[in-house]
């Protein structure tokens, strides 16, 4: 998993070190992009339930609501990496399956949603204001909060998919809104949004799994 170089420093022929770096696993574009967009199918799915229980979304009701829930999911991966900085040394040999389980654990979180029941119109009557908006940012980043966990296992730099997952949390956030003001029935739109969602994150683990050979002695 981690590329290891040797060079010799001292001051003279009889003093030297070793100096081992660990260079990070790379990540493309693509890759982050199909995080971040796996990550904001929760909050895709809340901001359509949103716009069906508001009918008219204001504007300021529209920069609210992807405004934290964008700001969430982007601080929660960077919280969820700096805390796998303490572990990672003790479970090196093992992180690409730490990383692997994680993205499985918050995958089959996603389709369990897929088929829960929302009742988030009969019980809020304006998601976007108060403690009610806050508890939905956290409730949409969690995730956000066990994949930043898993890259912190594959020691990836965590500053841009942060960034690219909450701007990608804020947009999806927004289409959402006026994508569920305009429709009767958001149920299907939901339970599309999570499956898709948690197919994108086991496709990723599996990725993961593949580069570090664990499938190379089945072919």
């Amino acid at each position: 998993m981690f590329n290891v170089q040797q060079t010799r420093t001292g001051t003279g022929p009889k003093r030297h070190a070793i100096v081992q770096r660990e260079e990070a696993t790379p990540l493309t574009l693509y890759n982050i992009l199909a995080i971040a967009v796996a990550l904001a199918m929760d909050a895709f799915a809340v901001a359509i339930a949103t716009g069906i229980c508001l009918g008219a979304v204001h504007w300021r009701q529209n920069f609210r609501l992807a405004w934290h829930f964008g700001f969430f999911q982007a601080m929660m991966p960077v919280l969820g990496w700096v805390a796998g900085l303490t572990i990672r040394d003790l479970l090196s040999h093992y992180a690409h399956w730490v990383a692997f389980g994680l993205l499985l654990f918050v995958a089959q979180g996603m389709l369990r949603q897929a088929f829960k029941k929302d009742d988030t119109c009969e019980t809020v009557k304006d998601p976007t204001k108060g403690w009610n908006m806050v508890m939905l940012s956290v409730a949409t980043s969690l995730d956000a909060l066990a994949v930043g966990l898993s890259l912190s296992m594959i020691n990836v730099t965590i500053w841009m998919p942060a960034a690219i997952i909450g701007v990608v949390a804020g947009l999806f956030t927004t289409i959402g809104l006026h994508l569920g003001k305009h429709i009767s029935k958001a149920a299907s739109m939901r339970r599309l949004a999570d499956v898709l969602g948690a197919s994108v994150l086991l496709i990723i683990g599996l990725n993961i799994l593949w580069e570090h050979g664990v499938f190379s002695g089945l072919l």
